[in-house]
């Protein structure tokens, strides 16, 4: 590691920096990463908004998830998955360590589906869980 690089103040840009170890914390699969985009592209996002990633109180088994395009807020742990910006905060990163989120198609229609390690069940609707 370079001495520049250790002693750098922080800048107000640096909330965008993509830390190294949290590599894998919080990502989107490829198929996710396609719809994601063509969400933003469709409702016209902008550039600056990321994909907030956000645990709720609520649903059926206690917690669901929420997502959103937001701007980053100060706090926010920041995540980047095959090209798609990701926002979380700290506490909904708690339960969201380790989670992969697809987006499947199926007859029970399309949606976001949260592969989260941490849970310790769910309902039968996929959008709601238990820790």
């Amino acid at each position: 590691m370079s001495a520049a690089t250790e002693t750098a103040p922080a800048t107000p840009t640096q909330h965008e920096a993509h830390d190294p170890q949290m590599t894998g914390a919080l990502e989107v699969t490829e198929t996710a990463a396609a719809k994601i985009r063509e969400i933003r592209e469709t409702e016209a996002i902008e550039s600056t908004y990321a994909l907030r990633v956000k645990v709720m109180g609520g649903g059926c088994a206690g917690f669901q998830y929420d997502l959103y395009f937001d701007e980053p807020a100060e706090g926010d742990n920041h995540f980047e998955s095959q090209g798609v910006k990701l926002v979380c905060d700290a506490m909904s990163f708690m339960y969201l360590m380790g989670t992969s989120i697809d987006y499947v198609e199926g007859l029970q229609g399309a949606g976001f589906k949260f592969n989260n390690p941490n849970t310790t069940g769910s309902c039968g609707c996929g959008s709601s869980f238990s820790v």
